[in-house]
């Protein structure tokens, strides 16, 4: 368990941040990187003055900071301790932290066993300067395993603030490792916003026909037998594939010089952000209301 020193240390960066969101599934490579991503970017959009913070705890496959243009960005410490990569640069509204980062060539793997997982995850939490956010979101890695387990003992200071999203993917074998993830939030009593069912079909970007690749409507017989909230379902948007993959252009330079945030602007043009606005509304509608901000 962590001590009092610790807790304290993680409830004075945590009390300022109104909601805690972590998206979570028990299968590997159903885009949960991509869904928190587009959560952040939802939620940064939904208010002129809404600030959000995106914590990516996976800490072998860190992809937040590519998905989001600030890949190869070094974290600055301050007097008062780490200063978050701000992915839309001098107007500081979606920070972001990651172990990627950290690590000196991108290529290089982080071979790491439980106890320095569990370091690093309370270092995050206890040492970076978010600041007031209204959103904090948190992408783990695959399973229920050390990440999650200590993110959750940690976090124990501000426990009512948590809340998590899963995603899936409509297929049967990704349901039956989505089912243990949704026992893991049961186990720790974690409330779930919702659950969302991602590949949901392919969109041709050529005609428009949509080929159900991985079948579809998994995700959402599963939330309705499991009395869990469905927040909607999301095509394979070759768009925000190409966006993601190749994203540039975040932090110091951001803006272009043009004020707006380039990233998020090229974003609101693909498919899928229409779709993710529903949800973020379906989302934000699950929240008490002191804790959410208006959607758009």
């Amino acid at each position: 368990m962590a001590n009092d020193q610790e807790t304290t240390a993680v409830s004075r960066r945590l009390n300022s941040i109104k909601h805690i969101i972590i998206v979570l599934s028990g299968k590997g490579g159903v885009g949960k990187s991509s869904v928190s991503a587009q959560l952040a970017l939802n939620l940064y959009a939904a208010s002129p003055t809404a600030r959000v913070g995106i914590l990516d705890v996976d800490l072998t496959g860190p992809s937040i900071p590519r998905m989001l243009g600030v890949d190869g960005h070094a974290v600055h410490q301050s007097s008062d301790g780490w200063v978050p990569v701000y992915a839309d640069g001098a107007q500081g509204r979606l920070g972001c932290m990651s172990v990627g980062f950290l690590v000196k060539n991108k290529g290089d793997s982080v071979v790491w066993r439980g106890p320095k997982k569990n370091g690093m995850i309370r270092q995050f939490l206890s040492d970076v300067r978010w600041g007031d956010l209204d959103y904090l979101v948190i992408d783990t890695p695959p399973g229920t395993s050390d990440e999650h387990l200590s993110l959750l003992e940690h976090m124990s200071p501000v426990y009512p603030k948590l809340s998590a999203v899963i995603v899936t993917t409509p297929q049967a074998v990704a349901l039956m490792d989505v089912m243990k993830c949704l026992s893991f939030t049961r186990a720790t009593n974690l409330p779930v916003l919702g659950l969302i069912e991602n590949m949901s079909g392919y969109v041709c970007p050529c005609c428009g026909e949509v080929s159900n690749v991985f079948s579809t409507g998994g995700g959402k017989d599963m939330a309705e037998r499991e009395g869990l909230p469905f927040l909607g379902s999301l095509p394979v948007d070759t768009e925000l594939v190409t966006l993601l993959d190749a994203a540039s252009g975040g932090g110091e330079d951001s803006t272009g010089g043009s004020g707006a945030f380039e990233l998020l602007v090229r974003y609101e043009k693909t498919p899928s952000a229409k779709l993710f606005r529903e949800i973020v509304s379906t989302l934000t509608r699950n929240l008490a209301p002191d804790q959410s901000i208006d959607s758009k």
